[in-house]
């Protein structure tokens, strides 16, 4: 018997992409044996849709919104309780081309596979930013090609969009941080495996379309070198940004480059310099309750 692949698909309040979601992963040259929609307490009439047109569809229907970490991780700790080698990740407005399912699971030596994702707007474009062999990012699609003749990125992909994460892997780095709620939690377990030594990248020839990152980022110029500072006209979300961000600095990547970002956010937006230190410091609090085994700075992902 072959390796069996779960899907799983976080939603909310989205039932038209969702719906669409659903059509191009029964629509794979090689199907998943199984597909869990978690869905996160929706409103919009999700569970009537999917009892009606998905009847053979899994939905784990959860009592609140939980966020995309509390998604995936309900969703990852279903599927990989049912015993499933393979748990295929995305949210509701991701799309796989009728390919990705198959392409990613051709290659027999990674643990936790990426798509390239594509950006729906844009058909030359990627939806994120992927880094360059020498320096820098792009979301050009040929510069990555040439970059990358090879056709993977080793050490590098962009989590939850359409990647295929092996079960060993959540045995070993265990599943989502629920407390991050949304934005970064998929940043936390993408550097979570790499500081475990997970045997990662992302497949060129694996597509998945995606609408463009919408995050906001204000971009300073220091001594020269480009920052970006995310952040949300919500107060809440952005909270949560200055919180997550903090949390995955101080266990990830550089707490000195965390002070200094901290102080660029305080001066960048001094209106919220209240929120930011409030958020900050909760991050630190969850980084001390949640520490993570890494063993050096993670500075190549930071744009």
């Amino acid at each position: 018997m072959g390796e069996r692949v779960c899907a799983v698909i976080v939603t909310y309040n989205r039932k038209a992409l969702l719906r669409e979601c659903l059509k191009a992963v029964f629509s794979q040259t090689r199907p998943p044996d199984h597909v869990l929609v978690v869905d996160n307490a929706s409103t919009d009439g999700t569970p009537e849709m999917l009892q009606e047109e998905f009847p053979q569809v899994e939905v784990l229907r959860l009592p609140e919104n939980q966020g995309g970490a509390g998604g995936f991780h309900e969703g990852m700790k279903r599927a990989y309780e049912q015993g499933f080698d393979w748990l295929w990740l995305m949210d509701d407005d991701g799309l796989p081309v009728p390919s990705t399912l198959e392409e990613l699971l051709s290659e027999r030596e990674l643990e936790f596979k990426g798509c390239l994702v594509l950006a729906k707007e844009d058909l030359g474009s990627t939806a994120f930013y992927y880094p360059l062999p020498t320096e820098g990012h792009t979301k050009d699609v040929s510069a990555i090609e040439a970059a990358y003749p090879q056709g993977a990125i080793r050490g590098f992909l962009n989590p939850y969009n359409g990647c295929l994460v092996h079960r060993s892997v959540v045995s070993r780095i265990g599943l989502p941080l629920k407390k991050l709620f949304i934005w970064g939690d998929e940043t936390e377990y993408f550097l979570r495996a790499r500081c475990a030594d997970v045997k990662m990248g992302t497949l060129l020839g694996a597509r998945f379309w995606h609408p463009k990152d919408r995050q906001k980022n204000r971009k300073l110029v220091l001594f020269g070198r480009a920052v970006f500072l995310p952040f949300s006209d919500d107060p809440k979300r952005f909270f949560l940004i200055v919180r997550n961000q903090t949390y995955i600095y101080w266990n990830y990547i550089s707490r000195f480059k965390l002070f200094v970002r901290l102080i660029l956010y305080v001066l960048a937006f001094p209106q919220s310099a209240p929120m930011v230190l409030r958020a900050s410091w909760a991050g630190i609090r969850m980084a001390w309750f949640h520490r993570a085994l890494c063993t050096e700075e993670n500075t190549d992902v930071v744009r």
